[in-house]
């Protein structure tokens, strides 16, 4: 028998988002991570709110609602309102009813750049690799470090002399522009960015052209490829290096370990240093018209080529924050912002990792 379609819509609902969300979707293992970790930083949180005046988005929920925007690379806060207000999924994991109403974007955005002035993402962060160290699921042996540009909200036609007077006449094409850099040298030292003063121009490669971008680093551990540090700096010939060594020295625990990097880590200085800080410097052989820093001491160990398969997988970290979380070109301007979305998209990529992860072992 063929159904009637009945156009008339009912007033009341009487099923919750709780019970339209399956059982088995990934995001109720990911939301009782969350709520863990949430749950910790409850003391944190209260102190960023005054105890008087009107009632503002709760935090826990302003954060559950930007990892939504980096889990399902939304790239903007209108689109991730919109989303809010029709998606049950969404509005479930937020923690909003059905009947609640949505904020508005511009209010959401105020309220997320008081977050951005804090270390929020970064306790956030080690609140998610507690809970990992504490599903056994971390080496305390085996590393990987690597990083990785990440292309500025700037274009190269707002880099200018540092010393040009301000407020010069507009040129030719109003808002967008002609300009002419052939012929030019411009170089950090002597150019900045009037959009983003502190993106620097780098180059990626011989041939490559010069972007303004940023540097983010990595540090993975080589059992399940989790990011167990991570930092944001200014694109230098140096950066990698000295993050690298930086995340180290920040490792708990005085035990030997191991480190895997590519080529361009392999420098007599960066080697000397690793050792000094009690790890064996498992760093791909750079032989290009070059001596190795790595000789053959460390090459016959079998764990060397161990550690030179595992620490591939941090390009799965940086394909999966580029291609999903947002990170391609970043939405914000200034290091300190960058590096904060930096922050919150790694707890991202360890939180659905971590969900995978839980979900092979069952229960």
């Amino acid at each position: 028998m063929r159904g009637v379609k009945d156009d008339q819509e009912g007033m009341f609902s009487y099923i919750s988002p709780e019970q339209r969300v399956p059982k088995s979707h990934p995001l109720r293992s990911i939301r009782e991570m969350v709520n863990l970790a949430l749950a910790e930083m409850w003391s944190k949180l209260a102190r960023l709110y005054s105890s008087t005046g009107r009632p503002s988005i709760p935090p826990e929920s302003l954060l559950k609602a930007l990892l939504l925007q980096i889990f399902y690379s939304i790239r903007s806060e209108r689109q991730l309102m919109e989303q809010l207000d029709y998606n049950l999924l969404f509005r479930w994991f937020v923690g909003l009813s059905m009947d609640d109403p949505v904020w508005d974007h511009s209010t959401f955005s105020k309220n997320r750049d008081r977050f951005l002035r804090t270390e929020l993402a970064e306790s956030f962060f080690k609140s998610i690799l507690a809970q990992a160290e504490e599903a056994r699921l971390l080496s305390e042996d085996h590393f990987s470090v690597d990083g990785t540009l990440i292309e500025a909200w700037a274009s190269m036609k707002s880099v200018k002399p540092k010393d040009q007077p301000p407020g010069d006449p507009p040129q030719e094409g109003g808002r967008n522009r002609t300009v002419d850099f052939r012929g030019q040298k411009r170089k950090n030292e002597t150019h900045a960015s009037t959009t983003d003063p502190q993106a620097k121009m780098f180059r990626k490669g011989q041939g490559k052209e010069a972007k303004l971008c940023y540097m983010g680093h990595i540090l993975i551990e080589n059992r399940n490829g989790l990011v167990v540090d991570s930092r944001l700096t200014q694109a230098t010939g140096k950066a990698e290096r000295e993050a690298a060594l930086d995340m180290v020295c920040d490792l708990k625990g005085q035990h030997r370990i191991t480190l895997a990097a590519d080529k361009g880590y392999d420098t007599r200085e960066f080697v000397h240093d690793l050792r000094d800080l009690a790890a064996t410097p498992h760093v791909a052989q750079n032989t290009t018209n070059r001596r190795s820093a790595i000789d053959g001491r460390t090459t016959w160990h079998e764990s060397y080529k161990v550690s030179q398969r595992f620490r591939k997988r941090i390009e799965e970290v940086f394909g999966w924050a580029k291609t999903v979380g947002n990170l391609r070109k970043v939405k914000h301007r200034g290091l300190r912002k960058v590096a904060w979305n930096f922050t919150l998209a790694m707890s991202a990529y360890n939180l659905i990792r971590m969900r995978n992860l839980l979900a092979e072992a069952g229960p």
